[in-house]
């Protein structure tokens, strides 16, 4: 849907740039990933008073796992401390914690400080912050089709009234709209198997900056940008069709 004012009510954003930013600098990616983690903080902060409602953050994706086992192993370490540490700010702030993708493959004891998180925020309303951690666009899809395959099966569904409303459902954003802003760091001009069904009329904004670099006025920037966007979603502008 629509944003309801001059600025987009859903942004997304993949957080791209850490390891450059760090290589740039002399130190190993390591201390990329950390600094980018305090960007991510400071978007987080802004988010609300640039009229965002909800914010989904592409924090590690299905492809991810190919990384070298030592990064792996970090990047799980930084983002389980990030949610102890972070969890108390974000429920007095009144943002709401929700974690989106695949948590098979992670361990035990981050899947319950995810559980624990998206609990003790569940009745905040200032922002909805959706954290997509082993998740691909393609894996969405594909679960989404399982899950009105097997309603069919059962004899809840009725596969010639599975139309764009009923997938839509299925998907990880469902409920939450899909973005009216997309946001990618980092150079790159491409959404890497991200929301891949939610993107469909998302504006689409490209920064060359890193993320560690990418604070509250960036993202003010990049709103900025957004609301000198015409959107027609289709259609055409009455006042000048051509």
């Amino acid at each position: 849907m629509p944003a309801e004012s001059g600025g987009p009510r859903h942004v997304a954003i993949i957080m791209d740039g850490n390891g450059r930013w760090a290589r740039a600098r002399g130190y190993p990616r390591a201390h990329g990933h950390k600094a980018g983690a305090e960007a991510t903080r400071a978007v987080v902060r802004a988010a609300p008073d640039l009229g965002i409602r909800t914010l989904t953050l592409f924090a590690f994706s299905s492809e991810n796992w190919r990384r070298p086992g030592a990064e792996v192993s970090l990047l799980m370490t930084l983002f389980k401390r990030t949610i102890r540490r972070e969890i108390h700010e974000l429920r007095a702030r009144g943002v709401r914690l929700v974690f989106i993708g695949a948590r098979e493959r992670l361990s035990p004891a981050l899947q319950a400080d995810m559980r624990r998180a998206e609990r003790l925020t569940e009745a905040n309303h200032r922002l909805n912050l959706l954290i997509a951690v082993d998740f691909g666009g393609r894996w969405d899809l594909v679960r989404a089709a399982q899950q009105l395959a097997r309603a069919c099966v059962d004899g809840e569904q009725a596969p010639e009234a599975i139309d764009e409303a009923a997938l839509g459902g299925a998907t990880s954003l469902a409920g939450h709209g899909g973005p009216d802003l997309f946001i990618r760091t980092g150079g790159e001009r491409r959404i890497s198997n991200f929301l891949l069904w939610d993107l469909a009329y998302t504006e689409l904004y490209f920064a060359d900056t890193l993320w560690p670099d990418f604070d509250a006025g960036a993202l003010a920037e990049a709103v900025h940008w957004f609301a000198g966007r015409e959107r027609r979603f289709g259609g055409i502008d009455e006042a000048h069709p051509c």
